[in-house]
């Protein structure tokens, strides 16, 4: 939906709710709204809501690189359902500068069964110790961190340690931080994504969720809530969605689709 601007007019204050939408054969099956600034901490509440009420529990779930986390990837796995997410930096890691960045340990090589890295310049980079953090929904993750035993002298430090520091980049060591169950878990993702199926269902992610925010939107006209309060705006999302659901019931009788599920893929 359009962001109302704050008092200050400065672009920098957007108050508003984040709508999700949960499609499954073109038709919205579920809502939710709420404040989050961003999608990734959406799933899991949205999931439940859906759990909390259907009898059904959908296998696939097919999200963009928005949703990609640890936290959302284990909570799927937990309950025996499959992530086709996106990684979010799918698109870049594509890219020549991603690519051809010595700093980043995707560009590094690693030893599995000794468990180091070796950098550009033939440096080891060694596990240290281990660092847990938790999330702001209390869930904890576990990074093991590598340094590099010798980073003195390297002709191509300056490419390789990135980022603002007090101390001089002669002084500077190289680090690395990595979540080896979100690796895991994400390796995993990008197979699946990769997969005829995988393509298949993202293809249809693309046409069937952004379609029926797009056909709200711009077919419906609708651009901003009537109401104010989440379960004022909750109810207007209803509405709105058994709207679309009518049309897009009418739609598929018409053109005969009414047993069509998913948009076949493509072929050449």
């Amino acid at each position: 939906m359009r962001m109302k601007e704050d008092a200050m007019k400065n672009g920098q204050l957007k108050p508003g709710y984040n709508i999700q939408f949960g499609v499954d054969a073109e038709y919205i099956v579920w809502i939710s709204a709420g404040p989050q600034p961003t999608d990734t901490t959406t799933l899991i509440p949205f999931l439940d809501s859906i759990k909390s009420r259907l009898k059904y529990t959908y296998r696939n779930i097919v999200a963009d690189s928005g949703y990609e986390s640890e936290e959302n990837y284990v909570y799927l796995d937990e309950n025996g359902q499959l992530a086709f997410i996106k990684p979010s930096n799918y698109e870049i890691s594509k890219t020549r500068k991603y690519k051809t960045d010595i700093s980043r340990k995707e560009n590094m090589s690693y030893d599995k069964e000794n468990d180091f890295y070796i950098c550009s310049s033939g440096k080891k980079l060694v596990a240290t110790g281990i660092k847990f953090s938790k999330s702001k929904t209390g869930y904890r993750s576990e990074k093991t961190c590598y340094t590099c035993e010798d980073c003195t002298q390297c002709p191509i430090k300056s490419k390789c340690i990135k980022g603002n520091s007090k101390k001089p980049l002669e002084e500077r060591t190289k680090h690395l931080e990595v979540s080896k169950l979100f690796q895991q878990k994400r390796e995993a993702a990008i197979t699946r994504i990769l997969s005829d199926e995988g393509k298949e269902l993202r293809m249809n992610r693309s046409i069937q969720s952004e379609g029926a925010f797009g056909e709200i939107k711009q077919d419906m006209g609708f651009r901003r809530f009537l109401c104010k309060g989440k379960k004022n705006i909750l109810a207007e999302c209803i509405l709105l969605g058994l709207a679309h659901n009518v049309n897009k019931l009418h739609n598929k009788i018409q053109s005969e689709r009414c047993s069509t599920y998913l948009h076949p893929l493509k072929t050449a």
